[in-house]
């Protein structure tokens, strides 16, 4: 005769079963990277295809993010699929709100970063102040998941204009961009594994620097190998030249793969024990 399984807590039942986020795990920052690379490359692509005309992409790849949107907060729990895809979307239009503002708006990449970095962080407070944590894992109504998916905005945004201000204006290059943003990451994680830096902050930072980390990949693998005819020297950071549709497609298909791989885990184990992040 088997003994008998100890009780789950109701509270942490409940908390599994309405969690509308995935757990932090290896996987979470993998599929996260991969996010973010997309937005990059995507954003680019996307918008060649339909005329080269930024506020049209803006308003199509906007109109999808309101759609998938809709379908998260409509979904009882987390499912990967529905969850990952809107990071996808919410990273396309990051991107592109960013590169509307400095191409048609003539925002400098210094003002943009400092704009949404400030914008940012006052969601960040609105959202502490509210709802008095940050954790990730304490989105259990609708009120706290507007603030999480608006403050994910916020960090994309930033970390696009960020990413480019370091990597184009500074003429780091995309290669030592991408070595700088995993480095800040690993400090990160050094800091707190070792030092017991705060669990959330810890999260919020490493996800901040994700976004540039993408990008500067991103960027890497699809920016042209040589100078472009007429194009200005001093701001050309030279890539792999693969482009951005194939550079897409790599990432697409590595997101899918790992959302399929998630999706069957979430099926063989309904109600995993939480991350420790409150």
């Amino acid at each position: 005769m088997t003994s008998p399984q100890p009780a789950v807590p109701y509270r942490l039942e409940a908390r599994s079963l309405l969690s509308k986020v995935p757990e932090v795990t290896i996987f979470f920052w993998v599929i996260k990277v991969l996010c973010t690379t997309v937005g990059e490359t995507f954003a680019d692509f996307i918008n060649g295809r339909l005329g080269d005309n930024l506020n049209t992409t803006t308003a199509v790849m906007s109109t999808l993010l309101v759609v998938a949107l809709v379908f998260q907060f409509r979904a009882r729990r987390y499912v990967p699929g529905i969850y990952w895809g809107t990071v996808v979307l919410v990273s396309v239009v990051g991107t592109l709100i960013t590169d509307n503002l400095v191409e048609h708006f003539n925002w400098s990449l210094t003002r943009s970063t400092i704009v949404f970095g400030a914008a940012m962080l006052t969601a960040f407070g609105i959202w502490y102040a509210s709802e008095r944590t940050l954790s990730i894992h304490s989105i259990f109504t609708y009120k706290r998941e507007a603030f999480y998916w608006l403050a994910i905005l916020f960090t994309f945004a930033l970390g696009t204009a960020a990413g480019d201000l370091i990597a184009e204006k500074y003429s780091i290059g995309y290669f030592r961009s991408m070595l700088l943003f995993a480095g800040l990451i690993a400090i990160v994680a050094v800091a707190h594994l070792r030092f017991r830096l705060n669990a959330i902050v810890a999260f919020w930072i490493a996800y901040v620097l994700t976004r540039p980390l993408g990008a500067s990949i991103g960027d890497l693998l699809s920016q042209p190998r040589q100078l472009a005819e007429g194009a200005d020297p001093a701001g050309f950071q030279p890539g792999l030249g693969l482009g951005t549709t194939v550079t897409s497609l790599i990432f697409l298909t590595a997101i899918l793969a790992v959302i399929v791989y998630m999706t069957n885990q979430q099926r063989q184990d309904p109600n995993p024990a939480m991350t420790a992040m409150d």
